[in-house]
């Protein structure tokens, strides 16, 4: 059986007949750079000397200059040293001699891009080996190292053709068909809410999504709504990373939302058969739709992004809720607060284009709100707000006037639009069912009370 160190002498993945094929092609017709340079670099190349030739076809194309031929190519390659290096003229006019046909360039092209690609995975698991055996990192770390790796090199794989006005028109049409085959108001995914998915016409692809309050104002039951809705309804999986409170937690809040349950009673099991039941049936029907808990702590964006591509690839992904934003490890502790939000945000916001589904990002807001007389939330009352307010597609803000004045409203917290970068801004009414952490669309109904708003977030 062959070892590691056998595999390791063998000769990397490489294809030169490939490479001067390419730039034979490049020689032959000027249009074939064009037709290549989107997405090959010099660096896929595995000879030495066609990395510097190609690099100097593609530098000649840029300044726009006339004719790039074996002559030319050389006065380039000459001009900067590097004439003899690649071969001198002789291996130039044998490059130009030996390419089969020019119309190909883009088939060897991919010969040359997929020898490259194999490379990059030999040394992706050669580094791999050398932690595993010499740098004493905990096995985890490996692994996500490993994973950031491989996903470097899939995303670097990806190449987009369509440029065309005519190709993008043709995927905008179809969505906008697809908006007109659905029912109702809501193009994106629903929230179940009427009067939310009015306002916004559901979360869309791509979107990123903040949900901001002051503590105990319910930011956490209501995103467990939408994703217990949301997954239900749509049948996509949501990927819930909960930095601060356990899955555990995060369970009976979801049971006791469903089977509307006292949660307070059922911390203290003060439940009975016929609750019992209830919350029996509830974890039946949970069971069934796609929700996913990460409750591991401080997380970064890179963890999250590379935990959300491979359950997406693994089981389909519609939804990503971070339960939240200020939560979230930054990549350098030492930078300014701001900066660190920044970059947070601006990640999530790369991650939800990347991978197509909206991201939903709880934030807390800053004391200010407690200190002035008007107590309803305002774009400005979020913490580090520059940078959150510009990267976001969707600001809402929850607000219960009840958590300041117990008779100002009892049982209803309005959801505010405050930011919708494609939609009007508004204000939504929702009723406020806090002994079984859950919102629903409003109602004149008064919940019972009995407990105070601490026990909730």
């Amino acid at each position: 059986m062959a070892t590691v160190e056998d595999f390791l002498a063998r000769l990397p993945p490489q294809n030169l007949d490939a490479e001067r094929s390419v730039l034979g092609s490049m020689l032959v017709s000027n249009d074939a750079v064009d037709e290549v340079a989107s997405f090959l670099k010099a660096t896929h190349f595995y000879h030495d000397a066609h990395q510097q030739i190609y690099a100097a076809i593609c530098r000649m194309r840029e300044r726009g200059r006339g004719a790039i031929d074996a002559v030319t190519l050389a006065e380039e390659l000459a001009a900067l040293k590097l004439l003899e290096e690649v071969g001198g003229p002789s291996y130039l006019h044998q490059i130009l001699e030996t390419v089969p046909h020019a119309a190909h360039v883009r088939y060897y092209a991919d010969i040359v891009h997929e020898k490259y690609v194999q490379r990059a995975l030999i040394d992706t698991c050669t580094e791999v080996l050398r932690s595993c055996y010499d740098s004493g990192q905990a096995a985890d770390d490996i692994l996500q190292e490993a994973e950031q790796k491989i996903f470097s090199i899939l995303e670097q794989q990806e190449r987009d053709t369509r440029l065309s006005i005519r190709d993008i028109l043709h995927e905008a049409f179809t969505r906008i068909d697809a908006r007109l085959q659905t029912a109702g108001d809501v193009s994106g995914l629903p929230t179940t809410f009427t009067d939310v998915d009015r306002l916004t016409t559901g979360f869309h692809p791509s979107e990123l999504i903040i949900l901001a309050a002051r503590p105990s104002m319910g930011k956490t039951a209501l995103v467990c709504n939408f994703a217990e809705a949301i997954a239900r309804s749509s049948g996509q999986g949501v990927l819930l990373f909960s930095l601060e409170q356990s899955k555990l937690e995060l369970a009976e809040r979801f049971l006791c939302m469903v089977a509307q349950i006292d949660g307070h009673k059922l911390r203290n099991g003060q439940i009975d058969e016929d609750q019992q039941q209830k919350l029996l049936d509830a974890s039946h029907a949970l069971s069934e739709i796609p929700i996913f808990i990460d409750d591991q702590p401080a997380r970064t964006t890179a963890q999250i992004g590379a935990i959300s591509r491979r359950l997406k690839r693994q089981s389909g992904l519609g939804l990503i809720i971070i339960d939240y934003l200020q939560l979230v490890e930054p990549d350098d502790r030492r930078a300014p607060r701001e900066q660190q939000i920044s970059q947070i945000t601006r990640r999530l916001k790369q991650l939800a284009k990347e991978i197509n589904v909206p991201v939903i990002a709880l934030a807390q807001l800053n004391r200010g709100v407690e200190l002035r007389e008007e107590k309803r939330p305002r774009l400005a009352d979020l913490r580090e707000s520059g940078a959150i307010e510009q990267d976001a597609d969707l600001v809402l803000f929850l607000h219960r006037p009840e958590a300041y004045d117990p008779h100002d409203r009892p049982n209803e917290a309005d959801l505010i639009v405050a930011k919708h970068r494609s939609g009007p801004t508004g204000v939504v009414t929702l009723t406020w069912r806090k002994e079984f952490m859950r919102f629903e669309s409003y109602t004149s109904m008064v919940a019972p009370g009995g407990f105070g708003d601490d026990d909730f977030q």
